[in-house]
């Protein structure tokens, strides 16, 4: 019996119903093999050869699956259909011959399928291939210029930038973007603009509103009105003529739906309509297309099967009508340029059922194919049919003119169905007019905006009387009727980057494949080169200055040309139309000279260089023209930018004399040093440190080398009410600096005493046999600052007398969740010190804040775990039973687990995936 290779359980599990008991399923868990992370495991002096080595996760795997072909001469490689899948075979096949259980008579094929279904699992089948040389050099060129690139120019970051991670090949590119997006936000200076508008009302008394388009005979262009004197001319004048219907005009419109998914938009709306980072998105659709659900979810293709068009087609005459179905089918065209990355798009595998039907338990999913599901039936919908009125008003001296607009739905169509997210809100140009008819008086609709002119006034200054019947503030004008409204705005910098956002940019500029979009965002993410607030993606200090240290030193490696074509020319290579060796070599000779020409380098001549590269944005001009490179502090020394182990700063040259600091954001910037007052003589800072800002009395001395100092309070990585660095204030930082409080003496001796610590506050106290103090966390934070005498005795005795696990004691389990369904083995959520969380073998994950663990499903458990395991860099531990779970050759499989040994480490050297193999 053919022995069947997949990458997951859950798809081996899926696939062995539609193959039956002539198969034997078995998973590979991934890649089983990769490049050692150490030196000489691409060697360009030998013609690029490449070290591999079976990861020790992988080893029993792969004795499972060489233990089965002991009885079965027959080997099918089922992994996925791109050039990650074809790799893992690529792999698996070497691995295997080199344990000799590849022989001369073993039939080893090659099989894809776009789903996971019977009929496509079996056409597969009935279709075997060889193994595709050239996509298999094409992973392997990718792979070896992201080494050579990470393991020569991490290095020189570690050396010159203190603090630095690592770079890549992609992942600085990526960074780039959003460092220099930022810096766009820093460097942009907003434009004063005043926008006017008119309720107006029909003779029917019905009202609508209008835009001032046209004033004293000539049209308004954006900036026209650029002051409040400006705005309150114009409200006079709309205000104080009678204004009459010009023209009505109504255009039939029509909207098309969206073509289906791929993966990079099906990111993006993910991220637009549920907040989903890239790697939520990837791991919600990896196990719908492993359960069968929808197609293979790394593609750049958008076009669809014919079977599935028209299965498409008859789903949407069911569910909603003969008229929601075009007379002909709706055709996308690929864009992709590389065709092994252009797969059928991401759509359902069954057209009938919605997310309803297929009860998923887990959130992440229902919610994914709900959107892939409506999304595939709009893309084949009729259209949406519009119609558009244009209302042009004017004065009888043409000296004002206003437009009004307005939309409204003759047919919904697709929008029925599904209307695609946006990343950044546009103008509401679809409210309904009312009837208005050419000629007709337009007049105005009394007091309609006065409730807008008070929202605006909530935001600016107090409301004055212009002595002219109108009412003004500084950021609006309102006609005495409260009919004409003028209200400030100013132009906006450009947002910064959410993921998905991000995606759409890389995907513009060619950088990146659908396989290496989450992991490059997660990576930046997790280096601390980048963090997210309220799904927007922020440089750090560190992200900053790796990235201008890049493009002053490695230019040409951060362009986004050089990296596009890069991908371009590996398409080729995957496409059989270039060597790969050739290309590893024209970028070895350059890179390698670069990397030679900064190894000379002093840390000091690097800032140096970065310092002058970011004079604008580190010394920018001060409001009283003073130097803005002299300290603020000591007015002696001159700023200069320096490294540390958390990123770079600007700091005072006369250090240690003067230990002025501030974040290369700028003077103003969150953690810049700021003098709150003084007390007892003493000066009292807020200032930023390696874990965050704290509050310090005085300055280092001579005598005094660790001045009192004092962290800003948290809880769960986030500063409690009241206490940001924004709002910290003098009385605030000497409470603050009370810490440790002394609350009393024990009756038994010893002195009680609160105080902030990493994780809280907390009383601690010792008595004279005691061997170490004993803690107490406190519920509120407050209580630091207030619990007495009598409360503290009494939580030190509870604490005594339950002094709860130690340290290396087993965890108590809140629940018991049941088997893994995949690796096997118990799932448990466990109390922990810090809060409740999921334990599996040797991964650990907290629960989010808000769950209840008594809520927690099995399925959410176990998405937990796969987060963790992917954020950690590691894989999640597996049973040496797994295997017996997923075969269809149950006494197979189980054999294999229970008896044989894993393999010793073994490393082998490959010239590419036609060429012999190495010894091990």
């Amino acid at each position: 019996m053919p022995v069947v290779v997949v990458e997951s359980p859950a798809k081996a599990k899926t696939i062995n119903k539609y193959l039956g008991a002539n198969y034997t399923v078995l998973a590979s868990y991934g890649h089983v093999r990769d490049l050692p992370p150490k030196d000489g495991s691409v060697d360009p002096e030998q013609g690029f050869e490449m070290t591999w080595e079976v990861a020790s996760d992988s080893r029993k795997h792969v004795a499972a699956i060489a233990e089965a072909l002991k009885t079965d001469d027959a080997l099918i490689l089922a992994t996925d259909p791109d050039r990650e899948g074809e790799a893992i075979s690529w792999h698996l096949k070497e691995a295997l011959t080199k344990r000799r259980s590849i022989k001369k008579t073993t039939d080893v094929k090659r099989v894809t399928f776009n789903a996971i279904t019977k009929q496509a699992v079996t056409e597969a089948m009935a279709n075997p291939r060889d193994i595709d040389a050239p996509l298999v050099e094409a992973y392997l060129a990718r792979r070896a210029l992201d080494y050579l690139v990470g393991f020569n120019l991490s290095p020189v970051l570690w050396r010159k930038l203190p603090g630095a991670r690592s770079a890549g090949r992609v992942q600085s590119v990526c960074l780039r973007l959003i460092v220099e997006r930022e810096m766009e936000i820093e460097a942009f200076d907003p434009r004063e603009y005043w926008q006017v508008r008119a309720q107006l009302s029909t003779p029917r008394g019905q009202s609508y509103e209008a835009r001032l388009v046209s004033l004293a005979g000539k049209k308004l262009d954006r900036f026209d009105l650029e002051n409040a004197t400006q705005a309150e001319m114009a409200v006079q004048a709309v205000a104080s003529r009678a204004l009459r219907i010009r023209s009505v005009e109504a255009k039939p419109a029509s909207r098309n739906p969206s073509a289906p998914f791929m993966t990079s938009t099906l990111q993006q709306e993910a991220s637009r309509k549920f907040g989903f980072g890239a790697r939520q998105t990837m791991n919600a659709a990896q196990r719908l297309y492993e359960a069968g659900h929808i197609t293979y979810m790394r593609t750049d293709g958008i076009d669809m099967a014919p079977e599935a068009v028209q299965a498409a087609r008859d789903a949407i005459k069911d569910r909603f009508g003969a008229e929601y179905v075009p007379d002909s089918p709706r055709i996308y065209k690929n864009k992709a340029k590389n065709a092994q990355e252009a797969h059928e798009c991401i759509r359902p595998t069954d057209m009938t059922r919605d997310a309803e039907s297929l009860k998923l338990s887990e959130p992440d999913q229902r919610k994914l194919y709900d959107l892939i599901w409506k999304r595939t039936l709009a893309c084949q919908m009729e259209a949406a049919r519009l119609e558009r009125t244009t209302v042009e008003i004017g004065s009888d001296d043409g000296q004002v003119g206003l437009r009004a607009t307005g939309q409204v739905v003759l047919f919904d169509g697709f929008l029925r169905v599904y209307e695609e997210g946006r990343d950044e809100p546009v103008d509401d140009d679809d409210k309904r007019l009312p009837q208005i008819m050419t000629g007709e008086a337009a007049g105005f609709a009394a007091g309609a905006l006065q409730g807008d002119f008070d929202k605006a006034a909530d935001r600016a200054d107090d409301v004055v009387d212009t002595g002219a019947g109108m009412q003004k503030h500084k950021a609006a004008v309102l006609s005495g009727d409260g009919a004409v409204l003028a209200t400030q705005s100013f132009t906006q910098p450009p947002p910064r980057y959410t993921e998905a956002t991000l995606v759409k940019r890389m995907e513009e500029l060619g950088i990146g494949r659908p396989s290496t979009y989450a992991s490059i965002i997660t990576t930046i993410q997790d280096r601390e080169y980048v963090r997210k607030e309220q799904n927007r993606l922020i440089p750090e200090d560190k992200g900053r200055i790796v990235t201008i240290f890049l493009l002053n030193f490695f230019r040409r490696y951060v362009e986004y040309d050089f990296t596009a074509g890069l991908e371009d020319e590996l398409d080729h290579v995957s496409a059989g139309e270039k060597d790969y060796k050739d290309l590893l070599a024209r970028f070895w000779r350059d890179f390698s000279a670069a990397i030679a020409e900064t190894s000379d380098l002093r840390i000091s001549e690097v800032l140096d260089v970065l310092d002058d590269a970011l004079a604008p944005q580190l010394y920018p001009p001060r409001p009283d023209g003073s130097d803005p490179r002299i300290c603020p502090k000591c007015g002696q020394g001159r700023l200069h930018l320096k490294t540390s182990r958390t990123g770079g700063f600007v700091g005072c040259g006369n250090y240690p004399e003067c230990t002025y600091t501030r974040p290369i954001a700028g003077e103003g910037a969150d953690g810049e040093e700021r003098l709150l007052g003084e007390d007892a003589g003493d000066e009292i800072w807020l200032k930023a440190g390696r874990f965050g800002p704290y509050v310090q009395r005085g300055e280092p001395t001579p005598e005094n080398k660790k001045p009192p100092r004092a962290s800003l309070p948290k809880a769960k990585g986030q500063y409690l009410p009241g206490w940001e660095p924004d709002g910290m204030t003098l009385e605030k930082a000497l409470t603050l600096l009370t810490m440790p409080r002394e609350i009393g003496m024990h009756p038994d001796g010893g002195v009680i005493s609160s105080n902030l610590g990493r994780f809280g506050p907390y009383i601690m106290h010792q008595l004279p046999d005691e061997a170490k103090p004993v803690y107490v966390n406190l519920k509120e934070f407050q209580e630091v600052f207030e619990i007495g005498m009598n409360r503290a005795v009494e939580l030190l005795a509870q604490k005594r007398a339950n002094p709860g696990r130690g340290r290396g004691a087993a965890a108590k389990a809140l629940r018991e969740l049941g088997e893994h369904p995949e690796g096997g083995g118990a799932i448990a959520i466990m109390e922990g010190r810090y809060g409740p969380y999921v334990k599996w073998e040797k991964v650990n994950a907290t629960l989010p804040d808000g769950v209840d663990p008594k809520d927690v499903t099995l399925a959410q458990a176990v998405t937990l775990i796969a987060e963790k395991a992917a954020k950690s860099g590691k894989k999640a531990p597996t049973r040496k039973a797994a295997p017996k779970k997923t075969a269809a050759k149950k006494t197979t499989a189980k054999k294999t687990t229970t008896k044989t040994a894993a393999p010793k480490k073994a490393a082998a050297k490959t010239a590419g995936p036609t060429g012999k193999a190495g010894k091990e």
